[in-house]
């Protein structure tokens, strides 16, 4: 009996911080079957993001620190986006007032929906971590990760050399969470496979509603490419190191203020 109330308690705490990606995909799924009259489709998918990022800050779900992070990854991704667009990588075909370069606005959010989900777990399963590697090979590793999404386009892909440096890189790094009374960890690239494959699930769910169309996807919806999973197993990378060091950041703050309060 323990074994499944734990279950449930950890379901529920990873559904809680699913919400933000949960809007998304429900606003995409919606958005496809509704049509909201003198509003083109991406204008009305950015209001209505935004406002469940207005209502989530203001009852509580998210706080200010997470609201930063959620802000750093959609610049990321926005700019990502846009790069990816211009080369042809995919398109948003539909029309909208609200898309720079031929990007619609509320396409950063996707890639925020995961820094949404990483600060959301952590606060709620307690997280930490053990043999993290430091700022020095964490940052130079993500540094190296994104570029790569941009420069592939014209010299080699890396991602497979990236993704061995990430084993080492990472070989110690366990996470830690906490589920009631109890605690649990796992290697922290085992995570980055679980969150990776999830949102490769995610992205066929979203280009089915036409968040987005790959060029093999013009003519007629078919699975997503599995070669995109080791592409957002590298992403979920990106968005662990910044939240993670943030974490971090922050507990070090904390653990000073509490030392000269005490002096």
């Amino acid at each position: 009996m323990k074994p499944i109330i734990q279950l449930l308690h950890f379901g529920y705490h990873q559904a809680m911080s699913c919400i933000f990606p949960t809007a998304i995909f429900g606003t995409l799924a919606l958005s496809s079957v509704i049509e909201v009259p003198f509003v083109y489709r991406y204008d009305a998918i950015l209001f209505i993001l935004l406002t469940v990022q207005y209502l989530m800050y203001h009852s509580g779900l998210e706080t200010r620190d997470e609201i930063k992070v959620i802000c750093i990854f959609h610049c990321i991704g926005l700019l990502l986006e846009i790069y990816k667009v211009r080369m042809g990588s995919w398109s948003y075909p539909e029309p909208g007032l609200t898309k720079l370069l031929g990007v619609p606005l509320y396409s950063g959010f996707m890639y925020a929906s995961v820094a949404s989900f990483m600060c959301q777990v952590w606060r709620r399963l307690k997280m930490d971590m053990t043999g993290w590697p430091g700022l020095t090979s964490a940052g130079l590793l993500g540094g190296a990760i994104y570029l790569n999404f941009f420069t592939h386009h014209f010299i080699p892909d890396f991602r497979w050399w990236l993704t061995a440096l990430v084993l080492i890189v990472f070989w110690r790094t366990w996470i830690i969470y906490r589920v009631r009374t109890i605690t649990y960890r796992m290697p922290l690239t085992l995570a980055f496979i679980i969150v990776g494959f999830f949102i490769w699930l995610a992205e066929n769910i979203a280009t089915y509603f036409n968040a987005w169309k790959y060029p093999d996807q013009y003519q007629a919806w078919q699975l997503v490419s599995f070669s995109k999973i080791s592409s957002w197993f590298l992403l979920v990378i990106i968005s662990v190191i910044i939240v993670a060091q943030l974490k971090h950041v922050k507990a070090r703050r904390k653990t000073k203020d509490s030392w000269s309060s005490y002096d």
